[in-house]
C-alpha cells in the first residue's frame, strides 16, 4: 500500500509540475505578445512566422535541432554543477577550451580513419573542458575560492586564448581571417538527412540520458550531489568530499567542452574567433527553464532553439527584430523562476489535496484518517 501511495504521489507531483510549467510558458508567450505589439508588429503573425521557421517544415525542424544542440550541452553543464551544489558560470570558457583542444587533435594528429580520429577529437574536447573546469575546482578545493568568480574570469582567458591561437599558431596557412584550416573529413561529424543537422544532436541526447542515470541511479551520483548540498554531513559519513567537488566541476566543464567541439565539428568545420554567440551563458537559461533536470534540459533547449530558428523567419516576414526573441526568453525565465521559488508552497498544498482525494477514491484511508484530514 505504501508503495502504491508513493507511485500516486510521484504521478500527482509530476502532473502538477508539468501543468504549472505549461501555464508559465503560456503566460510568458502572452507577455511576449504585448512586447511584440508595442514594437508595432501583429503578435499573432509574429508567432505564426516563428512557428513556421521553427517547426513548420522538416527543414525548419532540423535547423531547430542544430541550434538546440550547443544549448543542450551548455544547459547540462550548468545543471550538473547545480545539482552538485555548485555554480558553474564558466560554460562559455569551457566551450572554447573544448573546441580548441578538439580542433588541435583534429588538425595535428596524423591522418587516420574516421572511426578513430573523430572519437579521439571528441575525447580531447571533453578533456579540454574538464581541464578548464578543473582549474576553478582546484582553487575551490585547495583555497576555498568561489567557483562563481573563478569560472567567470576563466571565460575571458579561454576566449582570448582561442583568439590568439587562430590568429597565430593555428591560423590557416596563407589565410587572412582569424580561423584555422578546415577540419579533415575524418574529424567532422557526419550530417543527417541531407541537412545541417549532424550526429552531434544524438550525442547531446545520449549525454542528457547518461547524466540522468548518473545523478539519479548511481551511488557516485548520490555522493556528488550530497557533497555539494551538505558538505559537513558528507564528511561525517566518510565521503571524499574534496575529491567529489573537484570531479563535479571537472565533469561539468567536460560537458561544455564536448559541446564546444561538437559545434565546431558539426557546424563550423573550423575553429574561428568568437564562434560562440554566448552558448555558455544561454545554457544557464536553458538549465533554469528545464528545472536543472537533465531530461528537462532537452525540452528547454528545443524551445530555445526553436525560438532562435523561428526568429529569422519572423524578421523576414514581419520586419520585427530578432532581438525580440531574447526579450521573450528573458520574460520566460523570470516567469519560470517565479513559478519555481514563489509558488512552491501552493503547489505542495495542491498536490497534498489531490493525493488525499485519490486515496479516498481508492479506499486507502480509513474513516478516522479521512476525518483527521478534513
Amino acid at each position: 500500500m505504501a508503495g502504491g501511495q508513493t507511485v500516486v504521489s510521484r504521478v500527482v507531483t509530476g502532473a502538477v509540475e508539468v501543468l504549472f510549467y505549461a501555464v508559465a510558458i503560456a503566460v510568458s508567450l502572452l507577455a511576449g505578445a504585448l512586447v511584440v505589439s508595442v514594437a508595432g508588429v501583429n503578435p499573432l503573425e509574429a508567432y505564426q512566422q516563428m512557428w513556421q521557421g521553427a517547426a513548420g517544415s522538416a527543414n525548419s525542424f532540423k535547423e531547430t535541432l542544430v541550434k538546440a544542440t550547443p544549448l543542450l550541452f551548455a544547459g547540462l553543464s550548468y545543471s550538473f554543477a547545480y545539482r552538485c551544489g555548485l555554480f558553474n558560470i564558466g560554460a562559455e570558457g569551457q566551450i572554447y577550451a573544448g573546441a580548441l583542444a578538439g580542433t588541435m587533435a583534429a588538425l595535428l594528429l596524423p591522418e587516420m580513419r574516421l572511426w578513430l580520429h573523430l572519437p579521439l577529437a571528441l575525447l580531447c574536447g571533453f578533456l579540454g573542458g574538464a581541464l578548464w573546469g578543473g582549474i576553478a575546482g582546484a582553487l575551490k578545493v585547495a583555497r576555498g575560492a568561489s567557483e562563481i568568480i573563478n569560472t567567470i574570469m576563466l571565460n575571458y582567458i579561454a576566449i582570448f586564448l582561442v583568439s590568439y591561437m587562430v590568429t597565430g599558431p593555428l591560423m590557416e596557412t596563407g589565410g587572412s581571417l582569424p580561423q584555422t584550416a578546415s577540419l579533415p573529413e575524418s574529424a567532422v561529424l557526419p550530417q543527417l538527412l541531407g541537412s545541417r543537422l549532424h550526429y552531434g544532436f544524438a550525442v547531446a541526447i545520449f549525454a542528457a540520458i547518461a547524466l540522468y542515470v548518473l545523478l539519479e541511479r548511481t551511488t557516485w551520483g548520490y555522493q556528488l550531489r550530497y557533497a555539494g548540498l551538505n558538505r559537513r554531513a558528507a564528511e561525517v559519513m566518510g565521503m571524499p568530499v574534496k575529491r567529489n567537488l573537484l570531479l563535479a566541476v571537472m565533469f561539468s566543464g567536460a560537458l561544455a567542452g564536448l559541446g564546444g567541439y561538437v559545434e565546431i565539428a558539426g557546424v563550423q568545420h573550423r575553429l574561428m574567433q568568437n564562434f560562440s554567440p554566448g552558448f555558455g551563458y544561454d545554457g544557464i537559461a536553458v538549465a533554469l527553464l528545464g528545472n536543472t533536470h537533465p531530461l528537462g534540459n532537452i525540452v528547454s533547449s528545443l524551445l530555445f532553439g526553436g525560438m532562435r530558428s523561428g526568429a529569422n523567419a519572423m524578421q523576414r516576414v514581419t520586419g520585427a527584430s530578432t532581438s525580440l526573441v531574447y526579450v521573450i526568453q528573458a520574460i520566460m525565465i523570470i516567469v519560470m523562476l517565479c513559478n519555481r521559488y514563489w509558488l512552491g508552497g501552493f503547489k505542495s498544498k495542491l498536490c497534498a489535496i489531490l493525493i488525499r482525494k485519490l486515496d479516498r477514491l481508492a479506499g486507502r484511508e480509513s474513516p478516522a484518517q479521512l476525518n483527521l484530514n478534513e
